[in-house]
């Protein structure tokens, strides 16, 4: 057996690879689109090991999918948590669940799905604005 993916379904497609990909930083690996079947795979994966991807399917006839809590999260380690929550934020993206231990992260794709960020390795020393900076809303 080997792990292929993990499929989100997305109402806003380049919401969310203005997330995915210019925000977090993953690669589109590839893109299947079918108009028949009213709907677009685009595949993305982290530039240390794309292989492992994720599948955001765009079905074009708009659909609610809930606040898609009970999907979980996705994780990707970084290089800096500090930096990566920073970019992010520049983006206007929320940080949920700031690092204030240097260690972890959360925020939310457009479409309510938890992304969890971890640092490599040991986590950084505490530093602000994360190490005192409150929750904001769900993660």
């Amino acid at each position: 057996m080997k792990y292929l993916h993990a499929m989100v379904r997305v109402r806003d497609l380049d919401a969310s690879l203005a997330f995915f990909r210019d925000g977090l930083g993953l690669v589109e690996t590839r893109r299947r689109d079918y108009p028949d079947g009213r709907f677009t795979l685009v595949y993305l994966g982290a530039p240390e090991n794309p292989e492992s991807e994720i599948e955001l399917t765009y079905n074009y006839d708009d659909q609610n999918y809930g606040s898609a809590r009970n999907f979980g999260h996705l994780a990707f380690a970084v290089d800096d948590i500090y930096a990566a929550c920073a970019h992010l934020q520049s983006r206007g993206v929320t940080i949920n669940r700031p690092p204030r231990d240097g260690r972890m992260a959360f925020v939310r794709s457009p479409d309510l799905i938890s992304i969890e960020l971890l640092q490599k390795g040991d986590a950084l020393p505490p530093a602000e604005p994360w190490a005192s900076m409150p929750n904001t809303g769900a993660w």
